[in-house]
């Protein structure tokens, strides 16, 4: 997978690779050609005293030592570039890919494993092909050039290669078997430490209201530790190879130098030869080093490569059909036909059988009991999650026919869970609509009632950290709300986004409401009854069902389930 993935990225610098490869076949050439002029310095210049062949064949050796400097520069520098162009390239498709991603599908993956996937697997993808471009490319080269050209300056020695290429290959073939499985498991626990501290960083105060410190401090320590273990395997198969491949080296060295010396005794060799002979073989053991940290990196390169693919390859289950039927103008009517949904490996539905509509200029209301179904079926609406049975149309169209992110921008919610980005108020606010005007922008906070403190932090300019952090529970909502309300959308979703509020405030903010999108089509998600009983139609859930569809007085009349919420709320006075 990492070739077959290397192989798609590279394709639009090729050209750039086809040049690298051509100073790095330079550069090797260069490399093997010095040896046998420092032989016939030796042999022809210094053994003879020909002071001018020493001097040209030294000027010859100096050109082709820069010409190599010049290729090897180049080189790294064109590969390093490239290699990072196509690591650039990976983590823009994996952030595309994870954009496009429904609930269910970042839910398999998990947030800590994505962004291993984005960051650090892509970094080692990175890594294998900058070290390719800079020394595999050079390894074989080198190595069988070495080998012919040690051939040629003494056949007799040649026979030692033969016995060491075997043992060597043995080594790195035993240690790559060995490692590829431990770092499959590293880039795994690499996941559960992300995992980990992800959780303890967002749950300090949880973690610290319950005195569970010991405990997240073990947990931690045993994921830790198993990093750890993992990375110590690694690291003691490394630290075996690089020794085992010198000694089965270091001890050819030896040999060529003692059979050599024989040779050269009994005449059949000269000096220079078994100097450049050994050259040649340093240059074959450099070539195998080279080959040995690439066969160390290459099988976590796979892994990662295997891990990356695996997200740009997952099928998207929700997504825009080849032909979308195009929305038609003006505000738009939203419906649910007999719709049930059930998660993948569930045992039942958690909605069944609904059937409501959502028209211009209303205002519809969803209550129950917790796990009751409410903000799966507001999730619904904007194609986060995919109805399991029945249908979902859009003024009669089915929203599965319709395109995605027009669709999308034709609503606008409020989710249950209020999230700020880090900026400022204002690019928080044109996140729901990037052209609004600054009048809009108030406009829209004086209607969620946040224009006060807003203009007390000091205007549209105002910092807002990750998260919005810096801002309480209350005033997070009361933005999240303005950022809806900027959008003018034909459908707004408010999904319990009035539960920080105090009772004026929610009070203020439904009346504001009322005025703003009094053409628009409302859905409210709440727990508390004074935020839904003027709503013109209200949907009470109990186990995924609809069990009663009407206002308040026709429900609290009608509907036990709806009057049991009431009446644990509100006094019998207060609720007629």
């Amino acid at each position: 997978m990492l070739f077959k993935l290397s192989m798609r990225y590279l394709r639009p610098y090729m050209g750039t690779v086809y040049l690298v490869i051509a100073l790095q076949v330079i550069q090797t050439l260069a490399a093997l050609a010095l040896p046998t002029l420092n032989a016939d310095i030796i042999d022809q210049g210094v053994v003879r005293a020909d002071i001018p062949f020493i001097w040209r064949t030294g000027a010859e050796m100096l050109a082709i030592s820069a010409l190599q400097v010049a290729c090897a520069v180049s080189a790294a520098y064109l590969g390093a570039r490239t290699a990072m162009s196509v690591g650039r390239d990976l983590r823009r498709d994996v952030f595309s890919t994870v954009q496009r991603f429904g609930s269910l599908e970042l839910t398999r993956f998990g947030p800590p494993s994505l962004i291993t996937r984005s960051t650090n697997d892509v970094q080692q993808i990175q890594v294998v092909l900058m070290l390719t471009f800079t020394i595999m490319v050079m390894v074989p080269i080198m190595l069988f050039g070495g080998v012919f050209m040690a051939m040629r300056q003494d056949a007799q020695l040649s026979w030692l290669l033969v016995a060491i290429v075997p043992v060597l290959g043995s080594v790195v073939g035993l240690a790559m078997v060995r490692m590829r499985p431990l770092f499959k498991q590293m880039q795994a626990r690499i996941d559960t430490i992300n995992t980990v501290l992800r959780e303890q960083l967002a749950g300090v105060r949880v973690i610290r209201a319950f005195v569970r410190q010991s405990a997240e401090r073990e947990r931690f320590r045993g994921a830790n530790t198993a990093l750890f273990d993992t990375s110590l395997s690694v690291g003691l198969w490394m630290a075996f190879l690089f020794p085992a491949v010198q000694l089965v080296v270091f001890s050819a060295q030896v040999g060529v130098i003692w059979f050599g010396g024989l040779r050269i005794d009994a005449g059949g060799m000269e000096v220079g030869s078994l100097i450049a002979f050994l050259n040649y073989l340093m240059q074959i053991f450099m070539s195998v080093m080279m080959a040995t940290m690439m066969f160390m990196i290459v099988p976590r390169g796979e892994v990662s490569a295997d891990r990356v693919n695996e997200v740009l390859t997952s099928p998207i289950a929700i997504g825009t059909p080849a032909s979308p039927a195009a929305l038609p103008p003006g505000a738009l009517t939203f419906a649910f036909e007999d719709v049930g949904f059930r998660y993948p490996g569930a045992e039942s539905d958690v909605l069944t059988g609904v059937n409501l509509a959502l028209r211009p200029g209303t205002t519809t209301a969803v209550v129950g009991s917790t796990g009751a179904g409410k903000t799966t079926l507001v999730n619904l609406l904007p194609r986060l999650l995919e109805a399991s049975s029945g249908r979902l149309t859009v003024d009669g169209i089915a929203l599965a026919d319709v395109d995605l992110t027009a669709l999308r921008q034709r609503i606008a919610l409020v989710p249950q869970r209020t999230f700020l980005f880090s900026g400022t108020i204002a690019s928080n606010l044109r996140l729901g609509a990037p052209e609004a005007s600054e009048e809009q922008m108030w406009a829209a906070l004086e209607a969620s009632q946040a224009a006060e403190f807003v203009r007390a932090l000091g205007g549209l300019e105002a910092h807002v950290e990750q998260g919005g952090k810096n801002f309480s529970g209350g005033q997070r909502q009361r933005l999240t709300i303005a950022r809806a309300l900027v959008r003018r959308a034909d459908l707004t979703i408010f999904d319990d986004s009035f539960s920080a509020l105090d009772y004026s405030t929610d009070l203020l903010l439904r009346r504001a409401l009322r005025a703003v999108l009094a053409d628009r089509a409302v859905l409210i998600v709440a727990q508390r009854v004074a935020t839904i009983r003027g709503a013109d139609a209200i949907v009470v859930l109990d186990g995924g069902r609809v069990v009663g569809i009407g206002t308040h007085a026709v429900l609290m009349a009608e509907c036990e389930t709806y009057r049991e919420i009431v009446l644990s709320q509100l006094s019998a006075e207060e609720a007629a």
